[in-house]
Formats: structure tokens, C-alpha cells, sequence
């Protein structure tokens, strides 16, 4: 086998294991796409041909369901969460990128370990401190935890990315006269906008995919999305039609969002990832 046979056989080996990887992939999303289009009986059978109906479109949004609240919750605390955590994380990975700071290292090292406590150890505190203080069961008290959950990542994040912007320019601008502050809305963040809305999607996709202390904290008013997917059940078991049609609506603002940043989102991984 000569050499550029062998590189044909490597190619072709190549596309047959991505296009397997995306079958497996976009597998279990086609299913759900039709089973969302289907009545409570053909969604057991494999039938590719059927009559499509936006019934369940329909049913998911009236009672008993409210799907139309818990997205507004989910909605809500999803863009809060980010409108809160990219400006405060901005400020905390700016510092501890340009100055010096006493301890800086540990503190960083605190942050990130933070991400690698598990979820469940620190819900009965959440629970504990939210019921004394009356934010069981409100959009607040959901995003104040959302915070604690996405802050970490977005320092760090961010961090990486103010690192990869030259530090001469700032002090260029420092030498003609402009203040801290003026540096750091003149250029620093101009410069860094791709990396902080890739910062920011990430924050979105973790505050709109959160499931666990949703369920612990919340019972009617603050419920959101993936909650709310447990609500699909009858006395003939689930009903997957329904969650079809209610997994549909949580993915579509992922799809939208993702088809109109990616732009931005491939340049700002790739800002993130060259230093």
C-alpha cells in the first residue's frame, strides 16, 4: 500500500467516525422532534410517516402544565444570572489579571475548587438559610444560587482572556491621560467582548439547564423548565409526546442563540484558548 492510499484510508477512516459520532449525536434530538409531533399512541412506534399535529404544542401550555410560567421563570433567572455575573466576574478576573495581589494565588485556587464541590452538599444550606429568610420558592432566590454556580467559571474564563490582551496598550492610553476606568470601557472590554459573550453563553446555558437546586428550592411559583419536564406523567405512565414538545421549546432558544453568536463564540474559544 503506497503512501497516499494510506492517507486515503486514514481520511476515509476519519469521516466515517465523524459521521457515526453525529448520528449517534442527532439520534436521540430527531427522535424527540417526532415524537413532539405525535399523538400519545404513535409516539411507541417507529414510524417515520405520519399525520404531523402541533396539538401538543398546544396542551403543554394549559392546565395542569403552565408550561407558559415556567418558562418566563426560566427565562427570568436565566438572563439575570448572566446580566449580574458577567460584570461582577469581569471586575474580580480584571484584577486579579493586572494587579498584584496579596494571597492572590489561594484565592483563585478557592474559586475554582468551589466547582468541584458537589451539588448535593451544599443544598440542605441553601435550603436552611433561603427558608429563614423567605426566599424559598422565588425567581431571587434561584438566581442568587445560579451566581454561586456560574460566578467561578466566569472568573475564570474571563481571566484568560483579559490575560491574552497586551498589557502595553493599556498603559499607552494610561500615559495619554485616560483613568483606570476609562481603560477598562475604552479598550479592555471592547477587546475582550467576544471572550465575555462566550463567557456569558455559557453562564446562560448552566442558569437555563439548572435542575437540582431548582427541585429542592422550588414548589409553584419559582418552578422552571426542566422542572417542570417531571410533570409529564398520567395514570399510562409518561407522556412522552408532551415532554417531546416541552424538550423542544427548552432547546430551541439554545439552537437560536447558538446560530447567532457562533461567530463570536468560535472566536472568543479561540481568544481563550491562545495565550
Amino acid at each position: 500500500m503506497t503512501g497516499k492510499q494510506k492517507r486515503q484510508l486514514v481520511d476515509a477512516l476519519q469521516v466515517t467516525l465523524i459521521l457515526i459520532a453525529i448520528f449517534i449525536m442527532l439520534v436521540p434530538i430527531l427522535w424527540i422532534f417526532m415524537a413532539a409531533f405525535k399523538n400519545h399512541i404513535d409516539v411507541f412506534q417507529l414510524k417515520l410517516f405520519f399525520t404531523p399535529s402541533l396539538e401538543n404544542f398546544a396542551t403543554v401550555f394549559e392546565p395542569p402544565y403552565y408550561l407558559g410560567h415556567k418558562l418566563m421563570n426560566s427565562t427570568i433567572v436565566a438572563f439575570v444570572t448572566v446580566l449580574l455575573a458577567i460584570p461582577i466576574a469581569t471586575m474580580a478576573a480584571y484584577s486579579f489579571s493586572r494587579f498584584r495581589l496579596r494571597g492572590e494565588t489561594l484565592m483563585l485556587v478557592i474559586i475554582l475548587a468551589t466547582q468541584f464541590v458537589p451539588a448535593v452538599v451544599i443544598i440542605l444550606p441553601f435550603f436552611v438559610m433561603f427558608r429563614d429568610i423567605g426566599l424559598l420558592d422565588t425567581r431571587i432566590g434561584l438566581i442568587l444560587v445560579n451566581l454561586s454556580i456560574v460566578m467561578p467559571f466566569a472568573i475564570w474564563m474571563i481571566k484568560g482572556f483579559i490575560d491574552g490582551i497586551p498589557l502595553d496598550t493599556e498603559e499607552a492610553a494610561m500615559v495619554d491621560g485616560s483613568s483606570r476606568i476609562q481603560v477598562i470601557l475604552n479598550i479592555v472590554l471592547p477587546m475582550a467582548a467576544p471572550g465575555l459573550l462566550t463567557a456569558g453563553i455559557f453562564c446562560f446555558i448552566i442558569a437555563w439547564n439548572e435542575f437540582l437546586f431548582a427541585l429542592i428550592l422550588t414548589n409553584k411559583n419559582a418552578v422552571t423548565l426542566p422542572i417542570g419536564l417531571a410533570l409529564f406523567k398520567a395514570e399510562e405512565g409518561d407522556l412522552w409526546n408532551l415532554l417531546s414538545a416541552a424538550g423542544i421549546i427548552i432547546m430551541v432558544p439554545m439552537f437560536v442563540l447558538a446560530l447567532i453568536i457562533r461567530k463570536y463564540f468560535v472566536q472568543g474559544m479561540t481568544m481563550g484558548a491562545v495565550r
